[in-house]
């Protein structure tokens, strides 16, 4: 038989769990599957302690940026929940560990959109001498972005690295030897970049608030 101290246990971490997934559904335009998972006791919980955390989620769209999949882990929370009207805050500015994964598909979806095109102007202006971003593509592990100046499209992709130095994102074009740093908030330190199976994956840290 259940005792009431593990029935205990697991309603409360299944009800931070379900607001938890409330107040990250309110923060994004879409999440196609989100699982979170609270490794915490009773007594921890009631407390305002979580002893680690542990989310996962695919197909993200967070204020029109778009994610594959995007997996979250932090450890040793201290939270203010109120039971009553379910509010959730998180006391101790904590570090959560991150691994974000974009295909083609998100990344043209989000840097051809309306409100990020400027980033891939950005690109094609900065390192490619061009004006507009017309199309980009994951290949063979490689990055390819094709643009155009004055509507005179280039018609190959041009090849651009990609990788991360001391918490920044770094394109590189070797044919014009330049370098741009892609604009992230402060309070992300991405560790590591990696192309796999066509797949972009970026690895760091990063403070967290809500």
């Amino acid at each position: 038989m259940i005792s009431k101290q593990t029935q205990e246990k697991g309603i409360l971490a299944k009800f931070l769990e379900q607001c938890m997934r409330i107040l990250i559904i309110k923060e994004c335009r879409k999440i196609n599957k989100i699982k979170i998972n609270i490794i915490s006791s009773s007594t921890q919980i009631i407390r305002g302690k979580i002893q680690k955390l542990n989310i996962m989620a695919e197909d993200v769209n967070y204020k029109n940026l778009v994610f594959d999949e995007v997996e979250l882990e932090a450890n040793e929370l201290k939270i203010n929940f109120k039971f009553i009207n379910k509010e959730l805050y998180f006391k101790n500015n904590p570090i959560i560990k991150f691994k974000i994964s974009i295909s083609q598909k998100s990344l043209r979806t989000f840097l051809l959109s309306n409100n990020w095109n400027w980033i891939g102007n950005m690109i094609s202006k900065e390192i490619l001498n061009q004006e507009k971003l017309e199309d980009i593509k994951i290949n063979n592990d490689e990055l390819m972005i094709k643009s155009s100046k004055k509507n005179n499209s280039i018609n190959e992709f041009e090849k651009i690295d990609i990788k991360a130095e001391k918490g920044k994102v770094y394109l590189e074009n070797e044919k014009y030897n330049k370098t741009l740093k892609i604009p992230f908030e402060d309070k992300i330190y991405v560790e590591n970049v990696s192309i796999e199976n066509n797949i972009i994956n970026f690895f760091g840290t990063s403070s967290i608030s809500f």
